[in-house]
């Protein structure tokens, strides 16, 4: 049986107890309710005032564990706006698919005047040939006459728009009573809608731990530790995610469960443990904590061409890298914002990093490793012969950077991502990622500039301890 697609578009900046009303009332009727928030909108240039990683968390926050919803963040992602035909294109192959617009969008469809008649591209033939679940809300009365000819008409009691959410933000007005609670903590921790840069590094009291423990189940010291945090396990609605290990355990638990949109804090089991926390300082401390440091640090977006021209899209905390597949060397040309930086470098490879991930491979091939922090990344080379001296170049947050291979037939190239083989490829897109980040919990007397330290002023007979 083919099922039912709702497809709900929004800016959802910032998501509204309105906009989860609609999606409860969406998925008591439809299969399947998939939330699209849009990346940038000519007509509506307010969507862009705040960056896309805020947004996409938000929306991931405001409909989490609703069944059968799910959150495309493809839009923000890609920095697109998509038609509502071409997400027809997109979802059909699913299922039955239905379109969900407000009744503002509707009125005046029995002269063929209503907004998406007007306003839409393709409107006319869109209002014929596509199926439109229809909210009416708060006070809204549509006449049968104006509705689409294929159309289910829902009513929702609750009326509000992002739009009114912002002002009262901006006014500092309160809005607890509109947004879902993890909303409204997610909107003050970070600052947004103030007439100001967000902040990427706030503070919080973990009063109230729920917590999921994730740890490497093969070092005794991290299944020792994970004892203490037991009587704050829970099964369901966590609120941090306690990591215990290394700094490869903090990867894994990242890469898996970054779309929960909840802290991560680690206690280090292993060595330097870069992103972790000293385990005195949490164990042989008070726990809960008072006052954590929250670190928002973004993943890097990677796309992949592969030799028959298509392409594969990965994210990665750490790093992503391109090397020689055969005895030859490689010969690259590198790209930084559409401009060409490197004509050839021979070399046995290059690798991007974020600075959390400097401290990993990308330390280990000459880079200087950089505050985890850091508003910048890294493109670092390997066994560089030529240009002669070159080892790595430190990158704006925005930058975008092509790695392409100029002989792959001779010398082919694989590609790595977040340690993952990717297969034979002939190019690599890298850019930080506009959607998917972590955010990490540090207690408040952690220093990330010591361990950083303990690498660039090694001791002579000495050696490093976590």
């Amino acid at each position: 049986m083919t099922q039912s697609i709702a497809v709900y578009g929004g800016s959802f900046s910032p998501p509204g107890l309105h906009h989860r009303q609609i999606v409860e009332h969406l998925a008591e009727q439809f299969d399947r309710v998939i939330v699209v928030p849009c990346g940038p909108r000519p007509d509506k240039p307010s969507n862009d005032d705040l960056a896309p990683i805020y947004r996409a968390a938000m929306t991931d926050i405001a409909f989490a564990g609703m069944p059968r919803v799910e959150v495309d963040l493809f839009d923000l992602e890609q920095a697109t706006f998509t038609r509502t035909h071409d997400l027809q294109r997109r979802y059909e192959s699913r299922g039955e698919v239905w379109h969900v617009v407000g009744g503002d969008l509707i009125s005046g469809g029995r002269k063929g005047e209503s907004f998406i008649h007007r306003h839409w591209q393709h409107g006319p033939e869109l209002w014929k040939a596509l199926r439109f679940a229809v909210v009416e809300r708060g006070h809204q009365s549509l006449a049968a006459e104006d509705l689409p000819p294929q159309h289910r008409l829902f009513r929702t009691g609750l009326d509000g728009s992002s739009y009114a959410l912002r002002e009262r933000l901006f006014r500092g007005e309160p809005i607890d009573a509109l947004v879902p609670p993890r909303i409204a903590s997610y909107i003050e921790r970070h600052g947004l809608y103030r007439g100001r840069m967000p902040m990427r590094t706030s503070e919080k009291v973990l009063s109230d731990p729920r917590l999921m423990i994730y740890f490497d189940e093969r070092n005794p010291r991290a299944r020792d530790f994970a004892r203490h945090f037991r009587p704050f396990e829970v099964t369901d609605s966590p609120n941090c995610i306690v990591v215990i290990g290394g700094d490869g355990t903090m990867l894994h638990c990242i890469q898996q469960h970054w779309r929960k949109r909840i802290m991560f804090l680690g206690v280090n089991a292993g060595h330097l443990g870069f992103l972790l926390n000293n385990a005195k300082d949490v164990i042989d401390g008070k726990f809960p904590p008072g006052n954590i440091v929250l670190r928002q640090m973004p993943l890097l977006y990677i796309r992949m061409r592969r030799p028959d021209g298509s392409t594969q899209d990965a994210l990665s905390f750490n790093d992503a890298w391109v090397e020689r597949s055969t005895g030859q060397s490689a010969w690259i040309k590198v790209t930084v914002d559409g401009r060409e930086r490197m004509e050839k470098v021979v070399c046995d490879g290059a690798l991007v990093s974020t600075a959390a991930g400097s401290t990993a491979y990308a330390q280990s091939m000459g880079a200087k490793p950089l505050l985890a922090d850091t508003p910048a990344w890294m493109l670092v080379g390997s066994n560089v012969m030529t240009p002669a001296g070159w080892k790595s170049a430190l990158l704006p947050f925005d930058a975008e950077v092509e790695i392409e291979s100029l002989d792959n037939s001779k010398r082919p190239l694989n590609g790595f991502v977040h340690g993952t083989p990717m297969g034979q490829v002939t190019s690599m897109y890298a850019r930080m990622s506009r959607i998917a980040s972590a955010e990490l919990a540090f207690m408040a007397n952690h220093d990330l500039a010591e361990k950083i330290a303990q690498i660039q002023f090694p001791q002579s007979g000495g050696s490093l301890s976590a």
